[in-house]
Formats: C-alpha cells, sequence, structure tokens
C-alpha cells in the first residue's frame, strides 16, 4: 500500500487483517502451554479490539459491537492465567534481590509454589475458552468482516489527515485520563489506583493507534507511539506494583516467610511511588499538540 495513496479505511483493514492472523495462528500454541503464547493472544485481542473501537467512526454505526465484546470475552478469559503468571515472575525475582536475613531463596521457593499450584487451577479455563464454541463463532466474524467490511464513505478519506485526528483525539483522551490521575495525588489509595489505572489503558489505546497509524504514516506515526508506550509503560509499572502488594498482603497469613513477605511488600509501595514520580514527566514528552500532527 503506497502511503499517499492509501486511504483510512486500508489502513484500518491492514491493521485487522494482521491481528486477526496472528489471533488466528496461536490456538495450537496457546493449547500446548508455550511459553508467551497466551500472552501474545491476550495481545492481538487487545489490538484488535481498539482498532475496532478507536477507528469506529470508520464503520457503519454498530457493526463492529460483537466482535469487540466477543474480542473483551476471550481476553477475559486468557487474563487471569496470564496475570498471575506474570505476578509470580516479577514476586520470585524481587525475591531472590532481597537481603540474606530475609532468606530470599526461601521466599522465592514458597512464591513458586504458590505460583504453579494457582497455575493448576487457573489453567483449564484457558483451555476452556478454547473449546468454547464462541471461541469459534470470533475466527468466523473475524473472516466475515474482513470478506465485506462495514466501512462508512469517510472511510475512503486519504490516511494521513484522518489517521492525525484520530491520534490527536485519543491524546486528548488519554490526557484527561492523566490529568484526573494526577489530580488524584491526595484521594485515598484505591480511589487514586483506579485513576491511575484508567490512565495507563487510555494511554495504552493511544498507543495502539499510533502502531495502526505507523505503515501509512512513518516516522511521525512511531514516535507518537513510543511517547505513548512510555506513557503506559509508567503507569503499567504502577499497576503490577499494586496488583503485587495486594496478593502478598492476601498471602502473608499464610506464608512461612512473613518478614521476607514484608520487606517485598515494601518494595511494591516503593515502585508505586516511584512510577507516580516519573508520570508528570513522561506525559509532558507525549502530550505535545505537534505529536499528533502527521502531515
Amino acid at each position: 500500500m503506497a502511503r499517499s495513496q492509501a486511504t483510512a479505511g486500508q489502513v484500518l483493514l491492514a491493521r485487522v487483517e494482521a491481528q486477526a492472523a496472528v489471533l488466528a495462528g496461536l490456538d495450537g500454541a496457546v493449547r500446548a502451554d508455550r511459553p508467551d503464547a497466551v500472552h501474545r493472544m491476550r495481545v492481538a485481542c487487545r489490538r484488535l479490539r481498539s482498532a475496532l473501537r478507536t477507528f469506529r467512526r470508520l464503520l457503519a454505526p454498530g457493526s463492529a459491537d460483537h466482535l469487540v465484546a466477543e474480542l473483551r470475552w476471550l481476553a477475559a478469559a486468557l487474563g487471569r492465567a496470564r496475570d498471575h503468571e506474570v505476578l509470580v515472575e516479577r514476586l520470585a525475582a524481587q525475591a531472590r534481590e532481597l537481603p540474606a536475613e530475609c532468606r530470599p531463596e526461601r521466599v522465592a521457593a514458597e512464591l513458586e509454589r504458590w505460583g504453579r499450584a494457582e497455575y493448576r487451577r487457573i489453567r483449564p479455563e484457558v483451555v476452556a475458552a478454547l473449546d468454547d464454541p464462541r471461541r469459534r463463532g470470533l475466527a468466523d466474524a473475524l473472516d466475515a468482516f474482513l470478506a465485506d467490511p462495514p466501512l462508512r464513505g469517510r472511510a475512503a478519506r486519504a490516511a494521513v489527515p484522518e489517521l492525525a485526528r484520530i491520534a490527536g483525539r485519543e491524546q486528548r483522551r488519554t490526557g484527561r485520563r492523566v490529568e484526573a490521575a494526577l489530580a488524584a495525588g491526595s484521594a485515598p489509595a484505591e480511589e487514586r489506583d483506579r485513576a491511575l489505572h484508567e490512565a495507563r489503558k487510555a494511554a495504552k489505546r493511544a498507543r495502539y493507534a499510533g502502531e495502526t497509524a505507523a505503515p501509512a504514516v512513518g516516522a511521525a506515526a512511531e514516535r507518537y507511539t513510543e511517547r505513548m508506550k512510555a506513557v503506559q509503560e509508567v503507569l503499567g509499572e504502577h499497576q503490577d506494583a499494586v496488583v503485587a502488594a495486594a496478593a502478598l498482603a492476601r498471602q502473608a497469613g499464610s506464608s512461612t516467610e512473613p518478614f521476607g513477605y514484608g520487606a517485598l511488600y515494601g518494595r511494591q509501595l516503593s515502585a508505586e511511588a516511584s512510577a507516580r514520580g516519573r508520570l508528570p514527566q513522561a506525559w509532558a514528552r507525549a502530550s505535545r499538540r505537534r505529536l499528533a500532527r502527521f502531515g
């Protein structure tokens, strides 16, 4: 697709086709429990859902609603196994960095035993999702979408200016969420963390919009993507620490290594504070208006 000739609709369909192919190719790897397969399938679901939502003005009203709902379902079905895997990897690695008086190897081994037991309990949910008729229905719906795309007239517009408008809208949306999160700094921790989590989701959606635009736009969209990814990563570090702290608090009562768990808990609180401190600078670089001007 020549950049100068591409339409906004062609860019959207190229993104959907590419991610649908990734999704279709991962069933066997997920069933075989190959490393990172669940993560890649979940990311493909998220990228597809984000494209269909972010570029919805290019589509007939309501035409992608079913696909969006089914992609959300599959991502959620995969989510618990993947989130738990990441959580245990994070905590076990950090445990091994604890000082000797915390008995780091014992703490790490206990966390890994807990992780294996939980994974065995959760893993059947992943296989059940792949076996569910909804999974086949999702594949068929994606095929039907690509075979007869429900594009509106505006999808025929030149790609670059239309993509720039969409990128600007996502940038502003992320800005509102980030500003709300920063304003919640003195609020109760639960309210503050929820606002930061919402900002993270907005930054991820903006990042995916930049990824979608990059083949047609080039370096300007890649730069936009990188800046939004940096914001997402800072907020992701915060969310990971929040989740890890909550898991440690739940497990500490049954642990034989409470001192080590306490030390790890303190590390999560420090990580949360560090991420919050770095957010204003990351957003300052991503919030520049010219960043979304792809022309």
